[in-house]
């Protein structure tokens, strides 16, 4: 293993920033022993407070307001994109610019714009840099990739995807950056990204989208001033028609107005030969159905089979707590991030790279485009 010690600085320390702190804090119990040795050495908030409070938390050596002593520092080798959308690109570019490595949250930036400046930046980057598409790194959708690629779908028919949250149906609650559009927020970019992401990991390139956006209220509470109440400029959730280069068709839906759901991202696949389904709130288990099988007599051995995949991951990944004992959406991040550490030891490009968050940026503007112009919206 490569004994240099990598120095961390994240940019942004709110929830997502703690969810990738968590992962350096926990990555020597999960992985033995883990692709490289690292450490959080800057937090950078935009209040000096918060920055400090971060770097006190984390045994940090700075605490800054200015993304660019990050981004600019000799000192660091990693960045850690966990702020607003609309704060991703310029403190990215920086990043490129210097380059350093790079660990993304979705989506890769507010707007499609946004996204091509990054993209034209790419050929002079040498670094290796990730998205934090976490939910390709359950045990249970590593197996799907595997399923699918060893063809034990068949062809591919339908699909259906969507990712559930209930917090925009109350009309009280404030008006947050994530349900902001000025903040490049809204369910599109908040929700359908990670969806857009593995049913493209699963099941190859889009063709063309058709999409209907909905917003539940004209306005909320202010999240400073709840006393006041400010306009709603981004959806609260959207419906999708999609299809696929390959022929499949499906349906793809990610809402904040599911009351009674929690944090639910639930996936159906359907071939000629099987079919596969997931869903994050019992991410122990793949089930899978094969056609294959036997029917006959009263129904043979022929049904819905629960994979028990829990915590296997694949070596260098430890026996710990044991594969037995359920996976919850942390452990899904600190996968997500040994992924990009392993590629960084390695010397290799980060998969998903932010190749990978440019597209679903395309994806994502295709959406837009379709609800806004009422029609169906090619994005192949």
């Amino acid at each position: 293993m490569n004994q240099k010690t990598y120095t961390v600085g994240l940019l942004g320390f709110g929830m997502i920033g703690k969810v990738h702190a968590y992962g350096y804090l926990n990555l020597p119990l999960f992985y033995q022993p883990p692709p490289l040795q690292a450490r959080i050495t800057h937090v950078c908030t935009s209040r000096r407070e918060t920055a400090e409070a971060g770097r006190a938390l984390l045994g940090a050596d700075q605490a800054v307001t200015d993304f660019r002593a990050v981004t600019e520092n000799p000192a660091v080798d990693i960045i850690h994109i966990c702020t607003p959308n609309d704060r991703h690109k310029e403190a990215l570019l920086s990043a490129m610019n210097h380059q350093k490595h790079i660990y993304c949250d979705k989506p890769l930036a507010a707007t499609l714009a946004e996204a091509q400046e990054i993209k034209a930046a790419l050929s002079a980057y040498r670094g290796t840099a990730q998205m934090t598409f976490h939910l390709r790194f359950y045990p249970a959708t590593l197996r799907a990739k595997q399923l699918v690629e060893e063809g034990f779908l068949g062809q591919v028919l339908q699909f259906r995807a969507s990712y559930l949250h209930a917090g925009s149906a109350d009309p009280q609650a404030p008006l947050k950056w994530k349900l902001s559009a000025a903040h490049g927020g809204g369910v599109i970019a908040d929700l359908a990204s990670h969806v857009f992401d593995l049913v493209h990991h699963l099941l190859g390139d889009y063709a063309a989208l058709s999409a209907l956006s909905h917003m539940a209220y004209p306005d909320r509470p202010c999240a400073d001033d709840p006393s006041r109440r400010v306009r709603v400029d981004a959806e609260d959730s959207v419906l999708l028609l999609a299809r696929m280069k390959s022929g499949a068709v499906g349906t793809i839906e990610a809402t904040k107005l599911a009351t009674g759901a929690e944090d639910e991202m639930r996936l159906e696949i359907h071939g000629s030969q099987g079919a596969l389904r997931f869903n994050s709130m019992d991410p122990h288990h793949l089930e899978a159905y094969d056609r294959r099988t036997a029917d006959r007599p009263s129904g043979g051995t022929r049904g819905w089979t629960r994979i028990d995949s829990g915590q296997r991951y694949p070596a260098p990944a430890a026996a710990f707590p044991g594969p037995k004992f359920s996976i919850g959406w942390l452990r899904g991040h600190v996968g997500c991030l040994a992924n990009f550490l392993q590629a960084l030891a390695d010397g290799k490009r980060g998969d998903p790279g932010l190749e990978q968050g440019i597209y679903i940026q395309r994806i994502m503007d295709g959406a837009y485009r379709s609800a806004r112009e009422q029609r169906w919206v090619e994005v192949g």
